[in-house]
């Protein structure tokens, strides 16, 4: 998958499996773990015995499902993501909204509009300069210091 010119180095979910992305919620024991799925459902999910011995599940972490055919609610977990995975996935703006654990996506949208709206701001800012360029500029008004209200105080 092509992503703004660079090739995303992590394996995706196949698509044509029916394989998709999934946050493991509940370790149930019994290699099984309650995920919800990028679809909203909710699935109970096996952790293959090959798997299983080569590496951990945690709560939290991003996984990729395979949905049986004939149980939709019972899936087989395929994959497990790192932390430093997901949080590449995460800023390729790859994973739905409602498996991002680190929103990076929207972090970066919204950091992309502020940066366009301070440069309007700074363009309006440099129109008013030039505007007022012939007008003198005021200074504020300095606070008059009264030596009478001082002495009062101390008496």
């Amino acid at each position: 998958m092509e992503s703004g010119g660079d090739r995303i180095r992590v394996p995706l979910p196949n698509r044509k499996v029916n394989e998709m992305f999934a946050i493991a919620d509940n370790i149930l024991g019994g290699r099984r773990v309650r995920s919800v799925c990028e679809d909203g459902e909710s699935r109970l999910a096996r952790i293959p015995g090959k798997m299983r011995r080569r590496q951990w599940v945690r709560e939290g972490d991003l996984i990729v499902i395979q949905p049986w055919e004939f149980q939709d609610e019972k899936a087989n977990v395929c994959m497990r993501y790192t932390k430093t995975q997901s949080l590449y996935l995460s800023r390729k703006g790859v994973l739905p909204e409602i498996v991002d654990l680190f929103g990076m996506a929207k972090e970066e949208t919204r950091e992309i509009e502020e940066a366009d709206e301070s440069q309007e701001v700074e363009e309006e800012d440099e129109s008013d300069i030039e505007d007022d360029g012939n007008e003198e500029t005021e200074a504020p008004p300095e606070p008059a210091v009264d030596d009478d209200d001082i002495d009062s105080f101390f008496g």
